[in-house]
């Protein structure tokens, strides 16, 4: 953004407060000055432990300071006074910088600036200095890379003129001479790129390529420029508007401006605050979210320096230090009054400050604290996010719900701890709505990290806690945790779902834990109402199910009988619908027959599924089906006079059996069948034991089904061959012919037999059975079928014996042509 887009913007004053710093003294009135009182301090420098102080009466003073922390955490500094030079000028010293490099300070004093060693003050020997500067400053990013100079830019007496030298340890060295479009009043450097407060802006000037940005406007006869450099490539400003306005050497704002004060004097930076100084106050802003954090009441300052993370800020009289409160502390104060945005605004920009490792740490701390508060606010999805990125130890926030932790569970909360709740009654204050909804939220949260990283080494205790938390509230996902893999700890679930009276759940804890003896012996109970529990209406299809897979013999065999006295049809699945290599495996049919044999539904159930389903090729079984038929047939005729629906089912279920089975044995159903009006099963049997003629002579005779007595031919003939079926249809034609009376209804079958199946007959034949009397119209249908098929079959031959003789002569050929070849090769 550029600044006159910044200048535009509305960026109220933070109201809040944070106690960032401590303003301790660090030389005393006393010290200086003595009795003195016209002696006042003009300027300030701070290197290391060494304190330089420039005054009005041209001296500088040189103390050590000596930084003490007491027990109790509280700074105090102690200034010992190591000299005092006075530089034998009537003017005031306005302007000191420390070259810790070259052990020299560079005193600027009636517009020279001079060289003197740090330690005695004594002017360098060759006498160095660079004369005609109203003010200068050092390039804390030199160009130059040569560690023995520094880079020094001077705002010139010449008018709209900077000079940059070179000061070595004795000697200076003017490199460039730069002209400026307007008087300047500041400047701060950084490599090539000068910031100038003008007499009616600001700009970024590039001194090696003359390339100029202006800025942002301001009045130089108003207000006092400040032009501070604060890192790489960034400036700090006083603006308009009484903004501290931040650019880059690319002439934009990459940072939002700070609202201080429009009488502002002087500005310091301590990341991540601004600290600004005015004729009253001292103000703190945050780089951060730009607020003001502090106010400390400071009146006659006129200086506000920075010097290696340290603050001092001066009156004319005396100097003192802005001690930064540990930003550990001063994020436990804004989390302590519930300020969670700021404070982990502040943790996190305090990494710049803090070894990787250690902010790590203290970082997820702080991410946990604000978590708490955020859900003792219920703000559940600010919590759960702040409790993830944290990677809080999700025991922590289980430990808050009275009993949810395993009694097993060995787990101590944090120390120091982490929020101020003994428990979700103290955070809720009893309030039953907000306490469901905190475990609502913790069902959720749970139910989400327990098959992440954050569950690894406690799996149990989360599984636990949730698997409470979903019987309590009569949560349906209780049945999905427990059919699926979970660790729930089988003593503390097994109680607590008894008190819930969650018993089919708690079938589920048993069978997973690998007791299907307890679950079984539970359902059974929850079915036969001597316990109650309502979660499954179907429970007793569900038993029905689970002996179905069960792999317990024993179980299967104690809980069928059971089973079976419920339900005959539904209880014989067990045996029915268990997986096919596990009845081939475990269970002999024979003793299922057995044990079935008093449920006779059931029976004839299984050993449908033995014939019908696996197709098993025994002739007891089927004999045994087919009997199990015919004795069902029979009870339910002789309390029936009408054909019922279920009689009806039966007898076809027996005519399928009859038909399609060749394993059972014939004459002995035949013999039970004997005797009484079955007469369709009669001839089935009949046909097995290829006795046609008697077959048909009771679908024809006796049942008077013309059209059964056709398909009896065409079924008894499948997969036989044609002569067989024409035989079939031939014995089928005499039956309606050979009658010795002259049965229209039977001539009319035979017409229609004729006419309906040409192809199943032999032509010849059939003119030699039918009566004289019969006309060509009669049995037009028939006839033309027959020609048609006669000329069909003759043309058949025909071309079979053209592709014979063909493939006989390429055959000759082949071998007159294979034998010449022999001749020639010998």
């Amino acid at each position: 953004m550029t600044y006159s887009e910044v200048i535009k913007q509305d960026h109220p004053e933070g109201t809040m407060s944070v106690k960032a710093f401590k303003l301790v003294s660090a030389v005393e009135r006393e010290m200086l000055m003595g009795d003195k009182a016209h002696i006042n301090i003009e300027c300030i420098e701070c290197c290391g432990k060494n304190l330089y102080i420039g005054t009005n009466d041209c001296f500088i003073y040189h103390f050590l300071l000596d930084e003490k922390i007491s027990t109790a955490g509280k700074v105090t500094f102690a200034a010992t006074k190591q000299l005092h030079k006075y530089l034998g000028f009537k003017k005031s010293v306005t302007e000191l910088k420390a070259a810790s490099a070259l052990t020299r300070l560079l005193v600027l004093c009636d517009n020279t600036i001079t060289l003197v060693n740090m330690m005695n003050l004594e002017p360098v020997p060759t006498g160095a200095r660079i004369k005609g500067a109203v003010t200068f400053t050092l390039n804390e990013n030199p160009v130059s890379g040569d560690p023995f100079c520094v880079e020094v830019c001077i705002i010139s007496v010449k008018r709209r003129t900077i000079q940059m030298f070179m000061v070595f340890e004795d000697r200076v060295q003017i490199v460039k001479e730069v002209f400026t479009p307007e008087q300047p009043y500041a400047v701060a450097v950084d490599g090539y790129y000068l910031c100038l407060a003008l007499t009616t802006q600001y700009i970024i000037l590039n001194y090696n390529t003359g390339i100029s940005q202006d800025l942002f406007p301001y009045c130089s006869d108003e207000k006092r420029p400040i032009v501070k450099r604060i890192g790489r490539q960034e400036f700090l400003l006083a603006g308009p508007g009484g903004l501290g306005m931040f650019a880059t050497v690319d002439g934009i704002s990459q940072r939002a401006p700070v609202h201080w004060s429009e009488n502002v004097i002087g500005a310091a930076l301590c990341f991540p605050y601004v600290v600004a100084l005015d004729d009253e106050f001292i103000t703190v802003h945050s780089m951060l979210d730009q607020q003001q954090k502090q106010t400390l009441p400071f009146k006659e300052g006129h200086i506000l320096q920075d010097f290696e993370g340290k603050v001092i800020v001066a009156t004319n009289k005396g100097v003192y230090i802005l001690v930064p409160l540990p930003l550990e502390k001063q994020i436990q104060d804004l989390l302590a009054s519930h300020r969670v945005e700021e404070a982990l605004v502040l943790a996190k920009g305090a990494r710049r400050n803090i070894p990787k490792e250690k902010f790590q740490v203290m970082y997820k701390r702080i991410l946990q604290q604000a978590g708490f508060i955020q859900f003792a606010q219920l703000q559940f999805l600010e919590a759960k996010e702040l409790f993830r990125s944290g990677q809080l130890d999700v025991r922590e926030l289980i430990s808050l719900y009275p009993f949810l932790l395993p009694t097993s569970s060995s787990f101590i909360r944090s120390h120091p701890p982490l929020h101020e709740y003994a428990d979700l009654n103290q955070l809720t204050q009893g309030d039953q709505e907000k306490m469901t909804k905190c475990k609502r939220f913790l069902m959720s949260y749970l139910n989400e990290v327990r098959s992440t990283d954050v569950a690894n080494g406690y799996k149990e205790d989360i599984d636990t806690a949730l698997l409470k938390l979903y019987a309590e509230a009569n949560h349906e996902s209780l049945l999905d945790l427990l059919v699926s893999e979970n660790f729930c700890l089988l003593t503390d679930s097994a109680a607590w779902l008894e008190k819930h009276k969650k018993y089919f759940a708690l079938g589920l804890l048993y069978h997973y834990n690998g007791q299907d003896a307890a679950a079984l012996q539970l359902w059974v109970k929850i079915v036969n109402g001597d316990i109650q529990d309502s979660t499954r209406s179907d429970l007793y299809e569900y038993i029905v199910d689970f002996l179905t897979f069960c792999s317990d013999q024993d179980l299967v065999w104690k809980y069928s009988e059971w089973a079976l006295q419920k339900n005959e049809e539904v209880g014989v699945q067990i045996f029915t619908k268990r997986p096919l290599e596990e009845q081939e495996k475990n269970i002999n049919p024979d003793d299922i027959i057995s044990r079935l044999n008093k449920y006779p539904k059931s029976l004839v159930k299984y050993l449908e599924h033995l014939v019908l389903e696996r197709r098993i090729e025994k002739e007891k079984y089927h004999t045994h089906l087919a009997v199990l038929y015919l004795e069902a047939i029979f009870q339910l005729k002789s309390v029936a006079t009408d054909n019922c629906t279920e009689t009806t089912e039966l007898l076809f279920k027996l005519r399928s059996l009859l038909q399609k089975s060749d394993l059972y044995r014939i004459h002995f159903i035949l013999d039970k069948i004997r005797g009484t009006d079955l007469h369709m099963e009669s001839a089935i049997l009949y046909g097995k034991l290829e006795e046609h003629e008697k077959a048909l002579h009771i679908l024809v005779h006796e049942l008077k089904d013309f059209h059964a007595a056709e398909e009896y031919c065409i079924w008894n003939s499948e997969n036989r061959g044609l002569q067989y079926r024409q035989r079939l249809f031939h014995m089928l034609l005499s039956v309606y012919l050979n009658t010795g009376t002259s049965d229209c209804a039977l001539v009319m079958a035979a017409v229609d037999l004729l006419n309906n199946h040409a192809a199943e007959f032999d032509a010849a034949l059939v003119l030699q059975l039918v009566p004289d009397n019969w006309s060509v119209q009669l049995l037009c249908p028939f006839l033309a079928g027959a020609v048609r098929q006669s000329i069909h079959t003759t043309r058949m031959t025909q071309i079979a014996l053209g592709l014979a003789q063909a493939e006989n002569l390429i055959y000759k050929h082949e071998k007159l042509f294979n034998n010449k070849c022999i001749s020639i090769f010998l």
